[in-house]
């Protein structure tokens, strides 16, 4: 173990700039805001209530909302609107559009809605008006108008109620007064533009009925139904209340005037008196949704083969593969048709998901198979984030400090090491010698299989992989970047000495990823050795790797982080996509 061993002395948090604080947002902020089960909150951090171990403690929590996970994604999104409002307004449109990451779409909404600049006018000297200001809250009226036929990345029905949720939570109004947001004197929560937003999304849904009536269809009468009384929104016509099955009654003010007479309501009530051939036309017939099926069955008919293989055209590639045990246990997998097109939802899969889904079936087949979806993921996103000329080096931390933190390595580097292709990516191990690493294919099983035998033992230098890798023939093509990925608690030689490897093989980082994973003190050599160098360093905690949603996201922007050939410092070409993002702007006639 080397000597160069200290408490951490990270850059303080109040010199990041913008740029920085929003790239560490997008790798460090993996934890989902909304749960749909009951958790434990154990020191700020959502668990699973079931099956969590004794020792794990906490405090209970109910579904929903978990408010610590909100408070930390929306006071690191308001510092960065603080510092650079323009670089939120065009993160804001980037999270709309090129992400499916439902939770930031949610804040970032949340945050533009009810922030100052208006579009006020701003006088000259003679009190005449010279311009108006930037209307930023007509960015995120038009995040929650945004419409693009069949695309998972608009908000839905449930996101458009949670911004008011957000907005509402006492932690997130105290953090929305303190920023100068709304009246610091009001009782109620500054909402500012949500409820204009939110009648406009109604007002959109009920003058086209074919999209109000596919959002019943899909499972979201009950959200919309909330939304409308949340608003007290007032329809044109009563065929609203009639798409919802909504009866209506006269309020105690008798101001109302549409859907009290002659409703026709859309009741969908239980198949009860239909025997299953009969259950499997009305799915057929009235094209219904899994989830308006679901909860209507007979009892004593359930969910059979013959009910499940009617409602697959319904289901999207991410139902698909969430529902394998379901296919499974019915026997449906077995079915040419149902298996070509589960197999094409294999190819389609955008996040991890499937690797927890993998653990409850029983075919080994199958489990291979949800596992290629994990890799599938990973691959898609190193491709869309154009990186033909990167080039990625790992190097694993195995030394005697790793004891009991090198399965955690292990596993984050199945899920992530996969997505690259075998002829740009190089990986070696080391303690005080280097070991360097080949997996037999771009997959998580072979990726598993290479690290099988690495165990924590010996000391530490890190210069010692990069020397293996350059003995063993890697060279970085002219041109091309290279992106230099640590994993480890940074406890070794000195940073400087690890430049002079870098420099001595030919080798210039483009920047620096440390994937931070400490089992007792962390070191700082990565960090002096991007100073050294003039390099960027991007810093990621090992735990991120849990979220099946995550891999992806920090795939993209690590890939996006190198400069090229000979450094200079950036870690933000990242930022550089997201800034290219146009900012949204309100639909015609909104």
């Amino acid at each position: 173990m080397s000597a160069n061993v200290t408490q951490p002395t990270t850059l303080p948090e109040a010199q990041l700039g913008p740029a920085e604080r929003l790239l560490d947002l997008v790798l460090n902020a993996s934890a989902h805001l909304w749960h749909n089960r009951p958790g434990l909150d154990v020191g700020g951090v959502w668990h699973p209530r079931k099956g969590a171990k004794k020792k794990l403690g906490g405090a209970p929590v109910e579904p929903g909302l978990f408010v610590p996970s909100a408070a930390v994604l929306y006071g690191k999104l308001l510092d960065i609107y603080l510092l650079n409002s323009t670089l939120f307004a065009h993160f804001a449109s980037y999270a709309l559009k090129e992400t499916e990451w439902r939770d930031l779409k949610v804040a970032c909404a949340a945050l533009l809605l009810c922030q100052t600049r208006a579009g006020q006018p701003i006088k000259d000297e003679g009190g005449a008006v010279a311009f108006h200001e930037d209307d930023l809250r007509a960015v995120g009226e038009a995040m929650l108008l945004f419409y693009d036929r069949k695309s998972t990345r608009m908000m839905t029905p449930k996101g458009v109620l949670r911004v008011a949720e957000l907005l509402e939570t006492p932690e997130i109004a105290a953090l929305n007064r303190a920023a100068g947001f709304g009246d610091p004197a009001a009782k109620g929560a500054p909402l500012g533009r949500w409820p204009k937003a939110a009648t406009q999304w109604l007002r959109l849904r009920e003058a086209n009925p074919q999209m109000l009536l596919g959002l019943v269809k899909a499972g979201y009468k009950e959200t919309i139904k909330n939304l409308a009384r949340k608003i007290g929104y007032k329809p044109d016509t009563q065929a609203f209340f009639e798409i919802l099955g909504w009866k209506q009654k006269q309020s105690k003010g008798g101001h109302r005037g549409v859907g009290l007479d002659d409703l026709k309501l859309d009741k969908r009530g239980r198949f009860d008196d239909l025997s299953e051939a009969e259950i499997c036309e009305t799915i057929v017939t009235q094209r219904l949704s899994f989830k308006e099926v679901v909860g209507r069955l007979p009892k004593d008919v359930g969910l059979t083969p013959a009910i499940m293989a009617a409602l697959l055209p319904s289901l999207s590639d991410r139902d698909l593969r969430v529902m394998t045990p379901t296919l499974e246990e019915l026997g449906l997998m077995a079915d040419p048709e149902i298996r070509v097109r589960w197999e094409a939802a294999i190819e389609a899969s955008t996040d991890q998901r499937s690797l927890h889904v993998a653990k409850n079936v029983k075919s080994a087949a199958l489990r291979d198979k949800l596992e290629e979806a994990a890799d599938h993921a990973v691959k898609k996103a190193a491709s869309e984030a154009s990186a033909d000329d990167v080039h990625v080096m790992f190097l694993i931390d195995k030394s005697g400090s790793m004891e009991g933190a090198i399965e955690q390595s292990k596993e984050a580097l199945g899920r992530i090491l996969a997505g690259f292709a075998l002829e740009r990516v190089h990986v070696a191990c080391f303690d005080t010698m280097g070991t360097v690493l080949r997996p037999k294919a771009a997959s998580r099983a072979a990726v598993q299989h290479m690290l099988g035998g690495i165990k924590a033992g010996g000391g530490t230098i890190h210069g010692a992989a990069v020397r293996a890798l350059s003995a063993s023939g890697v060279r970085i093509p002219s041109g091309h970047r290279l992106l230099v990925v640590v994993v480890g608690d940074e406890a070794g030689e000195a940073g400087t000495a690890l430049a002079a490897v870098f420099t001595e093989c030919g080798y210039a980082p483009g920047a620096l990823a440390m994937l931070v994973n400490v089992s007792a003190v962390r070191g700082q050599t990565i960090r002096d050795c991007a100073r050294a160098l003039g390099v960027g360093l991007a810093e990621i905690s090992i735990e991120q790797f849990d979220d099946p949603y995550q891999v992806p996201r920090v795939i993209r922007a690590l890939l996006d982080t190198p400069a090229a050939w000979g450094g200079g410092g950036r870690t933000t070409a990242w930022v550089e996509k997201v800034m290219a993002v146009p900012i949204l702007q309100l639909p015609a006639g909104a």
